[in-house]
């Protein structure tokens, strides 16, 4: 049976992913951040396996990964949460900054390791849900667009090792999508929210699902998804 471990399944666009995969019938390994959470999941998407582990507590990430029954063979890893706090550098503090490192870079550098011996054996793909921001910074984004521009270094590396083991890495660079981050996001900005102009998560759940079910005769390094008219990134 095909496999995935999809983080940030809760909500937003690793919801949208993993109600596509369910739907077709995959089996999900899937990370939630506590016990709640991971009974809000199971329910969600019955049959799935369930590994209860803060993205942000790295150290008990990496073990509660060593501790999991995880598939002989992953045909994915989704990397799809992310945390995300504005504030000017000179303003943010460490609690921010340590946040985003560990959930936006530390983690899915953890979540690679563990995973690799599977995603080999299946000749996988990992899906990383990068940001605009990791192509470019502006203003009160700094600690976020550093965490990305390190997320796009990560995938490079491992996509550079793991070439001769037939196992593909994509970056996905999202422009502002409809989800309950990007609510925060514009309620941090003091703007008023309105998820009709912005990226659908189903959109770029159709993006990912394209990036995954490629022939095996290629690969998309990377692909950036961005709304039909230029907004404010």
């Amino acid at each position: 049976m095909t496999s995935h471990l999809v983080t940030g399944a809760g909500s937003g666009v690793g919801a949208a992913i993993a109600r596509r995969l369910h739907e077709r019938g995959d089996h999900l390994v899937l990370v939630a951040r506590s016990d709640a959470r991971a009974e809000e999941l199971g329910a969600a998407y019955p049959g799935s396996d369930l590994v209860v582990a803060d993205l942000a507590d790295v150290e008990g990430l990496d073990a509660a990964l060593t501790a999991a029954d995880l598939p002989d063979e992953l045909d994915s890893l989704m990397q799809i949460a992310g945390a995300l706090e504005l504030g000017a550098v000179g303003e943010a503090s460490l609690a921010d900054w340590r946040e985003q490192l560990d959930v936006n870079l530390v983690a899915p550098a953890v979540l690679t390791r563990h995973c690799l011996p599977a995603l080999r054996a299946a000749r996988g793909t990992i899906v990383f849900a990068n940001s605009s921001a990791g192509l470019y910074s502006s203003p009160t984004w700094g600690a976020y667009a550093a965490t990305k521009y390190g997320l796009r270094a990560l995938a490079d590396a491992v996509r550079a090792e793991e070439i001769e083991n037939g196992v593909r890495v994509t970056s996905v660079f999202l422009s502002r999508t409809a989800t309950p981050m990007q609510e925060k996001v514009h309620e941090q900005e003091g703007r008023v929210y309105d998820e009709s102009k912005w990226i659908s998560p189903e959109t770029v759940a159709d993006t990912v699902m394209t990036v995954l079910d490629l022939p095996r005769d290629a690969t998309i390094p990377e692909v950036s998804v961005r709304p039909v008219v230029p907004r404010p990134t």
